[in-house]
């Protein structure tokens, strides 16, 4: 189908075309720069929290761990080593660590460490099973207590040597620790390593006479299957062989990052599919002399097929490259423009972009897939060209009867696209707004007819007899007007859809913020990701806290992970009668009554709805959750969620449950309400006073709370520019159509001038007819926007993320600013195109 002759005769005509092989390009480059560059962040993300939570093993015969990834009694170590096999054994208790602003250290370059993997060993017996090369210093002793090993590279950024000291934060408050070694040889993690005695990692995170990793070495004589095997026989459940790594809970907040990214790209590529179909509809009608004349002198139907699909696929093919190499830049930008908010939110600093084989096969599918089908439907119909029709005029009534069955195809797809969502599928919901995008295509030729009267007369006000001429010219190629205003409409309905879906869910986080952070107070860990290496604080900070007056109620929250099934779910520990008192989750599904008394009296859980959706957990079910204790069944008594761990697959359970199965009961975040008349200047300070000896938490104000979490929320706002970019291709659209009108009617337009029609005239009526199409799919754009939005924030409840539907004012005027603007700035290129045409020359052209 695709020979050498079909590749010449498709490159002499898209090297002939410039302007409008530029802008077809254009098309393609936009939706696989959105779609490969945004699937290169997450990616990103999960890395830097996979390098943030693991840790490295030695070169050792077995490492176990728990598989929930908490702490466990030391006792299992001696299980281990009385295991018939096991030569030797060290067990250590190895955690990440996050540190405030005063406690980073900086490096040479000027920025800052506040990231560290805490590594606590018993010295005789790590030096055994994972013996560490010095460059300098001595190794850790059986007395030592607050020392430290750090990495020669730590050594050479920092500026730090044996004698000098560290202070960390600590359960406790603070603690000081003497550089005594330097250590080589061992590779970097993710973080910077410190090496600790395992008492004072116990004392650091306060568990005492816990670990949380095993390393052994075998004899030289056993059998290393033999010996693994008796070793989880002798440990029961709840362990596993290898090392910790980051928590499949953040996989339900990277699957909804990755669906929403998607959908942004998929869309992006569906708008280059419109201009990519008005292009090749316009050459079918363009050439049906040439291609007449070709099939008279003895081309086949497929030569013309061939010619016309190898001109789609030299187009996907470069713009595809061009789009992954752009994606690539894009998604560097973001993640450098990113960098320094993430770290001073999380505390995890972020690399470079990370690409999937998945996702480039994706990119490269939709860019190339859809360009050639988009290309195809135009080279069939070209294929029936016969010599003789060729020299007929394209007829109106034909057009006519060929737009009311599309209406009713796209009238089909609407539906369809409106049952996916009522499927509860996150992947039928993503089928169904692409089924609502094509639809509307569809739709759009059967409408431009009553559009144009209306829309024709209004202009014809404004611009006299040149908006009657527009008129009539959009009303002769309605099919091509169709699609163009459909371009439109998808980019300006996706810039409305956004803009409520965003709204929804600022408004919506609003309300999760004041609802279940709304304390007087709030002691905040380092990162707002509980999990990611914060350090809780002993019982002794609350009970200080208690004990201030003007302080009437104080709660915390505590955090620790589960195993269910082979998928790791964060618990949250809540105090169920005094959190209820302070703040409270959001219920979608509970009887608010009772639901904290039945998790304070029973082994009983609420879970969020991300992990409710995506695991089809509800009310009333059973989960057992491995624990370090063993298998614990826990009855789900609601589906809720806070502000904080909304995105994560979270469940929360009573302190005592949590203090009972899984070993934690450091407090990591802590509310904190005033008593009715106490001076809140007073209650203030002596609260400030207290959190100078907690540097591992932040101290806000009730005030000051809202106004960080204001600042966060605002950010959102920034998603507008981006909608807008994604509306460009509706823009590429519009000059791409008017470029190839002026194109057809070169002849009419060199008719207009030689009767007396000036310059200004034919400006005005290209300007006249590009307002025309840009009104119609801005109309459009409104409607459809709404109800697509009401969609988007349907489809993110699918999985898990639940927002009220908000009504979003900014989006709409914004979607009108930007649908009438691109009809002016739509209209500049053709409108120059045409004035500048010689007379002579287009009363010439045939």
């Amino acid at each position: 189908m695709i020979n050498s002759l079909s590749f010449t005769l498709a490159l002499r005509y898209l090297s002939g075309r410039k302007l409008r092989t530029a802008l077809t390009l254009l098309a393609i480059v936009f939706g696989v720069t959105i779609l490969f560059g945004f699937n290169g962040i997450l990616p990103a993300f999960q890395e830097a929290f996979q390098n943030n939570l693991s840790a490295a093993a030695g070169q050792v015969d077995l490492t176990v761990t728990s598989e929930t990834r908490g702490a466990f009694d030391m006792e299992v170590a001696d299980t281990i080593r009385d295991t018939p096999g096991v030569a030797r054994v060290a067990p250590s208790l190895t955690r990440p660590l996050v540190v405030p602003a005063s406690q980073a250290l900086t490096i040479q370059d000027g920025t800052t460490i506040a990231a560290f993997i805490m590594r606590g060993i018993v010295p005789e017996q790590a030096a055994e099973v994972t013996p560490v090369s010095l460059a300098e210093g001595r190794f850790l002793q059986a007395n030592d207590e607050h020392t430290v090993l750090i990495s020669n590279t730590l050594a050479e950024d920092s500026g730090l040597s044996v004698g000098d000291t560290i202070t960390l934060p600590a359960a406790s408050g603070l603690m000081t620790l003497e550089v005594v070694g330097i250590t080589t040889g061992r590779p970097p993690l993710g973080s910077e390593e410190l090496i600790i005695p395992l008492v004072t990692a116990q004392t650091l995170f306060n568990l005492p006479k816990q670990i949380n990793t095993i390393e052994a070495q075998f004899t030289a004589d056993s059998d290393e299957g033999t010996v693994q095997q008796a070793v989880l026989e002798r440990l029961g459940d709840g362990f596993k062989l290898g090392g910790n790594e980051a928590g499949s809970e953040f996989a339900a907040a990277m699957e909804a990052g990755s669906f929403i990214y998607t959908m942004f790209g998929v869309v992006a590529l569906a708008l280059g599919g419109f201009i990519i179909l008005i292009t090749f509809r316009t050459v079918v009608v363009e050439r049906r002399r040439d291609i007449g004349m070709l099939r008279a002198i003895g081309a086949s139907r497929k030569a013309i097929l061939g010619m016309i699909l190898t001109e789609s696929l030299l187009l996907g093919v470069i713009g595809t490259g061009l789009g992954l190499l752009l994606g690539y830049f894009l998604a560097q930008g973001l993640l450098v423009g990113m960098g320094s908010i993430l770290e001073e939110a999380i505390r995890i600093r972020i690399g470079g972009p990370s690409f999937s084989a998945s996702g480039i096969a994706l990119a490269v599918g939709l860019g190339v897939g859809l360009t050639v089908l988009a290309g195809f439907f135009p080279a069939l119909s070209a294929t029936n060209v016969s010599p003789l029709e060729a020299l007929r005029p394209s007829q109106p009534d034909v057009e006519q009867r060929d737009a009311g069955r599309s209406a009713l195809v796209g009238i089909i797809a609407i539906v369809l696209s409106l049952l996916t969502l009522l499927s509860g599928s996150v992947g039928l919901s993503a089928l169904g707004i692409l089924l609502f995008v094509v639809g509307l295509a569809l739709v759009g030729p059967a409408l431009i007819y009553p559009i144009a009267r209306v829309f024709g007369g209004l202009l014809g006000l404004i611009f006299a007899r040149e908006g009657q001429i527009a008129q009539g010219n959009l009303t002769r190629q309605p099919g091509r007007a169709a699609v163009t205003a459909s371009a439109i409409t998808v980019g300006l309905a996706l810039l409305v859809a956004c803009g409520g879906l965003i709204t929804s869910m600022v408004n919506g986080m609003d309300d999760w913020i004041n609802t279940t952070m709304g304390s007087d107070y709030i002691f905040m860990p380092q990162s707002l990701v509980l999990g990611g290496g914060n350090i809780g604080a002993g019982p002794q900070f609350v009970e200080g806290i208690q004990e201030t007056p003007g302080v009437s109620n104080v709660t915390a929250l505590r955090q620790t992970t589960a195993k269910i099934d082979g998928t790791d779910l964060q618990l949250i520990g809540i105090d169920p009668v005094g959190y209820p008192q302070i703040a409270g989750l959001i219920f979608s599904d509970a009887d608010e009554e009772t639901v904290y008394a039945d998790i304070g009296s029973e082994r009983a859980i609420i879970v969020n709805g991300i992990f409710a959706a995506q695991n089809q957990v509800k009310r009333g079910d059973t989960l057992t959750l491995q624990s370090p204790a063993g298998e614990q069944r826990y009855r789900v008594v609601g589906i809720g969620g806070d502000f904080l761990n909304y995105k994560l697959a979270t469940g929360y359970i009573s302190h005592a449950n949590m203090e009972q199965d899984f070993n934690e009961s450091a407090d990591i975040l802590i509310m904190v309400n005033q008593s009715e008349g106490a001076d809140p200047t007073q209650v203030e300070a002596a609260l400030k006073t207290l959190a100078r000896d907690y540097p591992a938490f932040n101290f806000y104000s009730g005030a000051e709370w809202q106004a960080e979490t204001g600042k966060m929320l605002a950010a959102f706002n920034g998603m507008y520019i981006l909608l807008i970019i994604l509306s460009l291709p509706a823009l590429l659209a519009l000059i791409n159509t008017l470029a190839i009108n002026v194109l057809e009617r070169t002849r009419e337009i060199g008719t207009l001038r030689a009767v007396g029609a000036t310059r200004n005239q034919i400006r005005r009526m290209i300007t006249a007819e590009s307002l025309l199409l840009a009104a119609t799919g801005t109309i459009f754009g409104l409607l459809a926007g709404l109800w697509l939005g009401y969609v988007l924030v349907g489809a993110i409840d699918l999985v898990g993320l639940s927002f009220p539907f908000s009504f979003s004012y900014a989006g709409i005027v914004l979607a009108i600013v930007v649908g009438l603007g691109f009809g002016i700035v739509g209209a500049l290129i053709p409108a120059r195109q045409a004035v500048r045409l010689d007379i002579v020359r287009a009363l010439a052209f045939d």
